[in-house]
């Protein structure tokens, strides 16, 4: 039964920023999660982010949800229904469908050992004697997991953990499941659909079983599927590989209508911390050289619940670059997960680290510099072509947790911090804390990003050849009559930027961001250290 529109308004704007969290991300007594949640989101920001990517609550038994034991119910820990339902009053919620695996809990894979249905071939049974050498990975675990059954031990495709058992997708009922799951999120409010690990969904042996046509395939399905019943809605793909891997997820414009820029948040890092453009500008100019089908869009990302994949700088850094680079995140606190490769060598996955502590100088609270670098971080994605997306706990200045990752035993937990609410609005009114510095002033600019139409996802965008340190893009709304310079200075140092041809006639510039006249000179546009201009021309 064709469900009808439900957003008639286009579908994105200048207007659009997504807020990624878990449902437990903050907490008040006497109120369930969500409901905190929710409150939270009214007191505190009510009309920033028009979207909220709700991170899995379902019944799960391990990695903080992605190993789901239920996924039409929400974990009563949370809250229930009636709790999502509210925090889609006024804004878009996006839903993960983890379609990749399920729980060892879930009743399929139970159903499996007792050789019952629904279940009984639900999952992948193989042979520990195939050779399974060209299979890619994401991590350094075994990839067989062996099962005690009434029928003897047997072996399960388990790609991410022991607890995350893989499902077999040419079993036709296993689709026709997530079908229904995938519409009845969209019944719940989804907006968009966060297709999770789906690079590792179809699995043949003798082959990489990663972004296989059959996959590629079932996504362009699900899009099908999407158009016809919920036209306005939005899916996205999860795959933390290189770019060009990352980016064939959008296909004819057929498949996903958005992907992550994983190679983003890397290749920003490595920039601030070694204060040079070297690479980060070849990454974005070829950008500019790839034709984004129309409908399709980036979403740009620093932090997120996930670590900071590595996988996407193959190719775009070299080996020795890499290496440097998370030497100096292991002295920030930062940790380093592996991966296991088709020659039987390990070589780094994910790092694993607060995105706010990254951008320590490692001289502790000597640093005058450490917030304007994490701004400039999380600000220079707000200017390029796509929809930017935020994770709570870089919104909030959060540390390291080390305790998370000692009572949990994740790396990854070292990046999801559960905040008390009580203490966590106390630290946003205090103006001298870490959390008092940084809230107010990323939602500022969050808030003057929403009235810049050159910030439209769809906008022209062209890179400026600048100096190396600074990053500069011009973008121009798509009637053309508003312009706009991005100009980032990623050193300590201050400098004179010249934009030749840029900055001439008798046009007036103002910087959008600091509401002001901008410092230029006849030599050109000075900037301090770590400082961000937002430049739109006024005509005389």
């Amino acid at each position: 039964m064709r469900q009808g529109q439900r957003w008639s308004q286009p579908r994105w704007s200048e207007k659009d920023c997504v807020l990624i969290t878990y449902g437990d991300n903050v907490q008040f007594p006497g109120m369930t999660p969500l409901a905190a949640l929710n409150a939270f989101l009214d007191r505190r920001l009510d009309g920033v982010f028009s979207m909220v990517h709700m991170l899995p609550f379902f019944p799960f038994s391990s990695d903080d949800g992605f190993s789901v034991s239920d996924f039409r119910s929400v974990n009563p820990q949370l809250g229930d229904w009636d709790d999502i339902a509210a925090l889609a009053e006024g804004r878009s919620l996006m839903f993960d469908l983890v379609l990749n695996h399920i729980s060892r809990e879930h009743l399929w894979f139970v159903n499996y050992i007792r050789d019952e249905t629904p279940g009984r071939d639900y999952v992948i049974e193989v042979d520990p004697s195939e050779n399974l050498t060209m299979v890619v990975r994401p991590r350094s675990s075994p990839l067989l997991s062996r099962v005690r059954t009434p029928r003897g031990f047997k072996h399960v495709w388990a790609t991410f953990s022991n607890d995350q058992i893989d499902l077999n997708y040419a079993n036709p009922e296993v689709l026709l499941e997530f079908i229904d799951v995938m519409l009845d999120y969209i019944r719940h409010g989804a907006r968009a659909i966060r297709l999770d690990a789906v690079a590792f969904l179809w699995k043949e042996i003798g082959t990489s079983c990663i972004h296989l046509p059959e996959t590629h395939e079932v996504v362009k399905l699900f899009r099908t599927l999407v158009e016809f019943l919920e036209p306005g809605a939005i899916l996205l793909t999860e795959t933390n590989v290189p770019h060009a891997e990352n980016i064939s997820y959008f296909s004819d414009g057929d498949e996903a209508n958005m992907v992550y820029q994983f190679s983003l948040p890397p290749l920003i890092l490595h920039a601030v911390q070694q204060q040079t453009t070297k690479y980060l500008l070849p990454w974005v100019q070829s950008l500019e050289r790839e034709k984004v089908p129309d409908g399709c869009t980036y979403l740009n990302f620093t932090a997120s619940h996930d670590g900071v994949g590595l996988r996407p700088l193959e190719g775009l850094l070299p080996d020795d670059e890499i290496n440097s680079f998370l030497d100096e995140m292991r002295k920030l606190g930062g940790y380093v997960s592996m991966r296991a490769t088709t020659d039987g060598s390990d070589r780094p996955y994910e790092l694993n680290i607060s995105y706010f502590d990254a951008f320590r100088s490692g001289r502790g609270d000597k640093d005058p510099w450490h917030i304007p670098r994490f701004m400039l971080s999380q600000t220079l994605p707000l200017s390029m072509r796509g929809i930017p997306a935020v994770y709570f706990n870089a919104l909030t200045a959060t540390a390291n947790d080390p305790l998370g990752v000692e009572r949990t035993g994740m790396t990854r937990a070292i990046n999801r911090r559960k905040w008390d609410g009580s203490e966590l609005e106390r630290l946003i009114d205090n103006p001298l804390s870490d959390a008092g510095q940084v809230f107010p002033e990323y939602i500022r600019r969050l808030r003057l990003r929403r009235g810049i139409r050159a910030f439209h996802p769809d906008a022209p965008q062209q890179l400026l050849d600048l100096q190396d340190g600074v990053f500069g893009l011009e973008r121009c709304s798509l009637d053309g009559r508003e312009r706009l310079l991005a100009i980032h200075n990623l050193t300590a140092d201050t400098l004179t930027v010249n934009l030749p041809g840029r900055l001439d006639g008798n046009d007036r510039w103002y910087d959008a961001l600091q509401q002001t006249v901008p410092d230029i000179t006849a030599e050109g546009l000075r900037l301090r250290p770590y400082q961000v201009v937002w430049l739109l021309q006024m005509k005389s």
